[in-house]
This record gives C-alpha cells, structure tokens and sequence, in this order.
C-alpha cells in the first residue's frame, strides 16, 4: 500500500512540476524523493504510452512537454446571453472528467466572468477558450465592449484605471449595484491558481501562494476585457472553504474581510507618503468589519500616510479592524508610531 502511495505521489509531482522544469524534471523528481533518474525515466514512459506527455531530443537533451487532452475555443453574442446555460451546454461537458469539486469551482468562476461580460461590457461578442492537460486548465473569456477599467474608472470616476485595479482588488465594488454585490471578480481571483485581467493598458494578475498581486502596463491597448483563469485539475480547495476565509461569524456567508494590496496603491516609482495615497487606499474599506493590509514590495511608508490610515481612520472607524502583513521593519515604526497617536489630538 505505501509503495503504491508513494508511486501516486511521485506521478503527481511530475505532472504538477513539468511545466517548470521541462528539461530536468527527471533530476528534480530523482532530488525530491531521493530515487534514482532510471526510476524516474519509467515513470516518463509511462506518461508517454498514456499519450499525457510528449518527449522530444534525445536522451542527454530531452525535453517534456504534458500533452494536450482538451482544447475549444468559440464564440457566441453577448444579446440574450444566460451564463448557466452557456456552462451547462458548451462548457461542462468539456470538463465532465474533472472531480466534483474542481467543476465547482470552474462553474462559480466561469459563470461569474461571463455575467460580467453580459451585464457590463457593453459589447456584442464573447470569445470562448478551454485548454486542459493532465495537470492544469485553463479558461479564457474574452470580450469587444468598452474594457472593465475603463469602465470602473468612468463611472466611479476615479483618476486612471490603475486606481480601477486597486478598487476591484478591495472587493465589493460593482457599477450597477441593483443588481450586483461585486463580489464575483473578488472571489474568482481567490479560488484559482491563477487570475489575470488585461483590459486597455492594464494587466492585473493574482496567484496563488504569491504575497501580491501585481500591475503591468502594456505596450499597446487591447480593446476589451480578456480574462484569464488557471485551476489544478487536482485542487483540493472547495468553494465553502475559500468564502469562509472572507467571513467572520458570518453564518450566511457574508462578505466582511478582505485583503488589499497596499502597492496596489503606488503609481509606478512612486512612494506611498502622502494623505491622498492613503484616502484613496482606505476608500470603500469602511463596507468591512476586517481590512487586512498587505505591505509586501512596500519597503516605507511616510508619516503622512501612516497617520491617516492608522490614526484617523482607525479612530473614525472603530468597527473595522485593521490588521496590516508583511510588513518591513520601517513601515512596522511607521505604523507603531502612528497608532500610539491614535488618543491624541495632534496631526
């Protein structure tokens, strides 16, 4: 039983590690379970004759690549579009052989992203993208309307739509709130693998594991919104555990915590020093009862901006309970030192 354990361990090693070490995935595995590389060659083999992986190069240059199992791609008019019958119809069947929870998943995600497109876009056509291997799928949605930071960024009329990136990051922000909670692009970030939005000049990406999540302007605008979502063909996470990480005693799951990247607040260079910085960063954060902040790639902070978050909001705010992470040791004095005014009057 052990052996046949630890020959299921090393086959998903292998599938989960292929895609970054294409070239010496036979060493890796060899150093990570301390077997010899003919072992791991067998293992190959077998991957080769079930037609998941394909070789290419001889043996002292071999390079592996996970095969392709699953791939379509369509398009379909946004008018009169319903997103569950567009997963029931076209998408599901493609992703029957996954496990319960994974299609869970990617039905939540899926449907989400394509509402979005329906409601928001204010384009004609969607465009359909599903790839998958043994170890990953991927998804893409892809539609012609007017871009979704650009959107965020006009009607909510904030300053450019890297700021859009920042408030869609908080959570709970939609621009039709009679019929949106603005959860949705929230959630999906957070139970996938991997999360991108290119839209206009912006490319926004959240991963998992990753401290951060991170901003690219591109080189040249994109009309549209192209989403792009990647999930483990063997995620443990289900969607109860990943929405529970944003309740707190909530029995209905409501939506009380988030999670803001607080560089997400920094304009290129720039350094987060200012009031203004720190108000646009704080906007919308009283809709919560826990704001974590997070401070990775942020090496210091200004007084100015330490004070209006930790000292005055915090005052203003006494229902919503900030805990910032990842901090570096000037910005943990910056803040130490603003919440030790906090009973005070000076500014």
């Amino acid at each position: 039983m052990a052996r046949r354990r630890k020959g299921k361990d090393i086959r998903e090693f292998i599938l989960r590690e292929l895609a970054d070490h294409p070239r010496d995935i036979v060493r890796v595995t060899a150093d990570h379970f301390r077997i010899t590389r003919q072992a791991v060659s067998r293992y190959m083999k077998e991957f080769i004759s079930e037609k998941l992986v394909t070789a290419t190069g001889n043996t002292s240059s071999r390079t592996y690549e996970l095969h392709t199992l699953y791939q379509e791609q369509f398009e379909v008019p946004l008018k009169g579009l319903e997103e569950d019958v567009l997963w029931r119809e076209r998408v599901q069947p493609i992703l029957s052989g996954l496990p319960k929870n994974v299609q869970d998943i990617w039905q939540y995600c899926f449907t989400e992203m394509v509402n979005n497109a329906v409601d928001h876009s204010d384009g004609d056509t969607l465009g359909i993208s599903v790839r998958g291997n043994a170890s990953t799928t991927e998804i893409h949605v892809d539609d012609n309307g007017i871009g979704i930071f650009r959107k965020i960024k006009d009607e909510c009329g904030l300053l450019d739509e890297h700021h859009a990136v920042l408030e869609l990051a908080k959570g709970k922000l939609t621009t039709d709130p009679s019929r949106h909670t603005g959860e949705g692009i929230f959630f999906t970030s957070r139970l996938l693998d991997e999360f991108g939005i290119l839209s206009g000049e912006v490319f926004f990406s959240h991963a998992l594991g990753e401290e951060e999540d991170w901003i690219l302007s591109t080189n040249k605008p994109e009309n549209g919104t192209l989403v792009l979502m990647f999930l483990s063909n063997r995620s443990n996470d289900s969607i109860i555990e990943v929405f529970s990480k944003f309740t707190e005693d909530s029995e209905d799951y409501g939506f009380n915590k988030t999670v803001v990247p607080v560089r997400l607040a920094r304009h290129g260079a720039e350094q987060l020093v200012s009031r203004s910085q720190a108000r646009r960063l704080l906007a919308r954060l009283d809709n919560f009862n826990i704001v974590v902040l997070d401070f990775a790639a942020v090496e210091t902070i200004g007084q100015a901006f330490a004070d209006q978050i930790f000292r005055i909001f915090d005052r203003e705010h006494p229902n919503v309970s900030l805990i910032p992470i990842h901090m570096s040791r000037a910005v943990e004095n910056m803040i130490l030192r603003a919440r030790s005014r906090r009973h005070t009057g000076s500014e």
